[in-house]
């Protein structure tokens, strides 16, 4: 017998309890008893968005909130500012371009962060820019971008907003949306919200309410407004995931209890662990200057196929962690701490990936990563 353990970055492990959650009896979404439960989860969830502005729940994944955002906010031959920085930041670039958009790349080197101050010079040179659009969290890099700062940015600026895609930002670091005037925000459920996938949650700040009042994008089933119009009476547009918004009220309960600032302080140490078992191992951090929480990247040593590697560590010691995506196959392998994760889910991922290094011809000293995440991890006893 072989156990199983679920190290990537989405979907990621469910609790047993928020499982048995979702595994009640059915119950129809047009009753007084679902009402009463979106209107809970759609309620809690802006605890975790740290945001009085409503949390739409559609039954999507993150990628249609990420389509939704830019139907519903800007029209066919707006111009916008798209931050490149992986495969993630590329897709944002492919839905605006997708409904007709003006696409302006700025590409930025995999692994690194974006500068606020290239992101400016392009703003302040070009007053038709409607949106710039970024990752938190760029996860086929493992590296987080500046948020905080590229707020500043557009706070001042009416016509301009700022889209976040959070999707393995959103209760894992500090993404204040109102606080820092992020502009649309998007998570999705099989992330740190440790849900099955199929709920994208969409934020909008009042400036983007606006804007959506303007926009002339064609949309059906990702109507914003329509949605927001039936949260009012605790419903939704069309047919929800009816389960997952069960699973959704439970799993923030869940993390208003442990308390947001303490998810965060989870979420970093675990991270700092991953990070500096990876250094004690002789592994090159992808993105050492501006690392994400929510997943760890690592260079495999040279003469290693990185695919090979997460492969075996998957069939043979039963852990599945995440390789590298388009030039980065089979160079890298992503270690994700985000979600339903503790101090021995990182001890259990470190093991593996040093028994599999040793397996693959690499000199390894075995314990040597696990100790290096262990002193670490001591922070939380």
């Amino acid at each position: 017998m072989k156990k199983q353990y679920l190290l990537a970055p989405g979907p990621t492990p469910v609790p047993e309890h928020v499982a048995l959650e979702m595994a009640h009896p059915m119950v129809h979404h047009r009753t007084p008893q679902f009402s009463q439960i979106f209107a809970e989860a759609a309620e809690g969830a802006k605890y975790v968005f740290e945001t009085q502005q409503d949390v739409l729940l559609l039954a999507s994944t993150g990628t249609g909130g990420m389509e939704g955002c830019v139907t519903n906010l800007f029209s066919p031959g707006d111009k916008l500012l798209v931050v490149n920085g992986g495969k993630f930041g590329e897709r944002w670039g492919k839905i605006g371009q997708a409904y007709g958009m003006n696409v302006v790349w700025h590409n930025v080197e995999w692994g690194k962060a974006a500068d606020p101050q290239a992101v400016k010079k392009i703003l302040d040179g070009d007053q038709d820019i409607r949106g710039v659009l970024v990752q938190a969290s760029e996860t086929s890099t493992t590296a987080a971008h500046p948020i905080k700062e590229l707020s500043e940015l557009t706070r001042g600026r009416e016509d301009v907003l700022l889209i976040v895609d959070g999707i393995t930002g959103v209760g894992v670091f500090p993404l204040p949306m109102d606080e820092w005037g992020i502009d649309a925000m998007v998570t999705g459920s099989q992330k740190a919200l440790a849900l099955p996938p199929g709920l994208a949650l969409v934020a909008l700040s009042g400036k983007a309410w606006r804007a959506a009042d303007k926009s002339q994008c064609p949309r059906f089933y990702f109507d914003f407004k329509k949605e927001r119009k039936n949260l009012a009476d605790k419903t939704s547009a069309y047919t929800p995931a009816v389960s997952l918004v069960i699973g959704l009220r439970a799993a923030l309960k869940d993390i208003k209890a442990e308390g947001l600032a303490n998810v965060h302080k989870r979420h970093n140490r675990l991270a700092r662990a991953t990070r500096a078992a990876g250094k004690a191992l002789g592994l090159k951090l992808i993105a050492p200057d501006a690392p994400a929480d929510s997943a760890t990247g690592l260079f495999v040593p040279e003469g290693i196929d990185g695919g090979k590697l997460v492969k075996f560590i998957r069939d043979d010691l039963g852990v599945t962690l995440a390789g590298g995506q388009d030039h980065w196959k089979g160079k890298i392998v992503r270690i994700a701490h985000l979600g339903y994760f503790d101090t021995f889910d990182i001890v259990i991922a470190i093991s593996a990936l040093e028994m599999a290094l040793k397996k693959f011809g690499h000199k390894v000293d075995l314990g040597k990563g696990v100790s290096a995440a262990q002193e670490i991890l001591m922070e939380a006893y």
